[in-house]
Formats: structure tokens, sequence, C-alpha cells
């Protein structure tokens, strides 16, 4: 029996493959799967995509396998996938400018499951219709634990961005990164948000020395969240909401409530899998910026 499949989606025609592929070896979890995950979550994850560049990390051979980050769109793509080609000045590759995709609409997000792009990462600013690069909309703290520290650390850290957030006037919310950490967000409360927010980070590493730093040094890491506020510099990326991470379990950068974040007291009380963020959005809708 084959595992391909052509099939429409809106008005599009696609043919996808190997969708038995076992992509989550720990969970059974195969490509067909991720297909109908991302498919499935679409309605939510599209208006976060929508306009950002896409920086993709593909797993052909499954989370145990080789994988490679791919910022320029493959060649070898149907012709309605959007692309858009920016400038990339500091290039590790030499490369002066990228052909990016841009994921208008739910039949390239299929394709790109189809090429196993687990994990989609997304910049903090967002494209004109010409090309031209916007200024930050928003502003990402992305909190890292160092070893022993946990996401539960990364909580209490989360609380105080938002109470020194919450002091300026800015309305903040926050999402697990799927992986070790989280990410509180903001709407852009100023024009250089990579200043903005190093100063908050450095502000809360001296009140909170035994909790919190704000510099790469892993040496000083240990046991303490790293507020790593150059997630903001506009050539990063973050993952992006919803988006697949390629841990052991199919495990999902998922946007969680304030109440969720306070009330966190053991890891898996902000570990969500694909079926379960599928239920949380089912029930609560889309918590991301809310």
């Amino acid at each position: 029996m084959s595992s391909d499949a052509t099939v429409r989606v809106e008005d599009r025609v696609l043919k996808l493959t190997n969708l038995d592929k076992v992509l989550y070896p720990g969970f059974g979890f195969t490509k067909g799967e991720v297909v109908d995950y991302y498919t499935r979550i679409a309605p939510v994850l599209l208006p976060h995509l929508k306009d950002r560049p896409v920086t993709l990390k593909r797993f052909p051979n499954g989370v145990d396998g080789k994988w490679f980050f791919e910022k320029n769109a493959p060649e070898h793509r149907p012709e309605w996938v959007r692309t858009m080609r920016l400038e990339s000045p500091g290039s590790s590759k030499g490369n002066e400018t990228v052909n990016y995709v841009m994921v208008d609409e739910l039949a390239t997000l299929v394709w790109l499951a189809n090429l196993a792009a687990l994990e989609l990462h997304v910049p903090q600013w967002t494209v004109g219709p010409r090309g031209g690069k916007r200024d930050p909309d928003l502003l990402v703290f992305d909190l890292d634990p160092g070893v022993p520290a946990t996401v539960v650390e990364c909580c209490r850290v989360a609380e105080l961005v938002r109470v020194v957030l919450d002091d300026d006037g800015v309305d903040s919310w926050a999402k697990t990164s799927g992986n070790k950490g989280m990410q509180v967000y903001a709407y852009a409360p100023a024009k250089d948000t990579s200043e903005y927010a190093k100063a908050v980070a450095q502000r809360l590493a001296q009140e909170h020395p035994a909790l919190i730093v704000s510099t790469m040094a892993k040496a000083q890491r240990t046991g303490k969240v790293f507020i790593d506020w150059s997630q903001n510099n506009p050539a990063k990326t973050t993952v992006a909401p919803y988006s697949l991470r390629a841990r052991e379990r199919p495990a999902v950068s998922t946007p969680v409530t304030w109440d969720e974040v306070e009330d966190c007291e053991v890891v898996e009380d902000l570990v969500f899998t694909a079926d379960e963020v599928l239920e949380r959005v089912e029930s609560a809708g889309d918590l991301f910026g809310s």
C-alpha cells in the first residue's frame, strides 16, 4: 500500500509523500500526523506567520536524524508558493539576499509539513507587499533555563518580566518554547525593541541575581534563567507559536495563560503535545496576543 497521496487543499493540488514515515520514533508520530496537525492548527497559526519570512528547520529523517536550517525557499517548489527576496546582511553563508518562503495559505503550510519542516521560525517584524522591512511590531523575551533550572523557574522570571511591562503600560502574554524554556511577548513599546529588552533584562538580573542572568556566558547560567533580549535583533528568529518542536515527543510551542504560568510547579504542567494543543485551541481559541 502506497503512503503517497495527491490531495486538494482549497484550490491547490499537492502530492504528499511517505506519509507513514515515522518522524518521532519515541512516539510513533508519522509524517501523516505532522501534516494533519499543521492542517488542523492552521486557522490559529497562519495569522502569526502572515507577512513574516519563515526560516525552516527540516528533519527529513525524523527528529533523531540529521537536520538543517533552510532560509532560501527550495528550488523545486510549486509555482504558487509565494516567496520574498530580502537583504541578508551578515549572512553566515555570505549570501547578500535570501529568498524566503511566505506562508500565506494553508496549502503552503501543508507543503512545508510534507518537506518535514517540523519547526517554523519567524522574526519579530513583517514585510510589506513589495518587500520593505517594517519596524518590529513584537517584543520578545526568550527565557532559557540553565540546568538544573527548568521551565518552572522560567515561569517565575516571566512573572517578573510581566510586572515590569505592566508598570510601563505594556500588556504581555506568554508561550512555552516547546523545548526547555518559554517566551514572553508584547506589542513593541519602543522603536528600538532590542535596547528596551536589554534594559529590562539587565534590571531584573540586578534585582534578582540568584535567579536571573542577562549575559550570554553559559558559565554564569547554572541553575538560573537567562533572559535572552538579543532575540529582538532583526537578524534573529524565534520559534513561531503553535510550531512543533523536534524533541522526543511531538511537543508544541504553546500559548499559555498567566494563570497557567503562575500555577506551574512541575515541568509537565507546561508540556503540551500536538493533540493536546488542538484540544486547547478547540476549547479556548487562540491565546497568543490576548
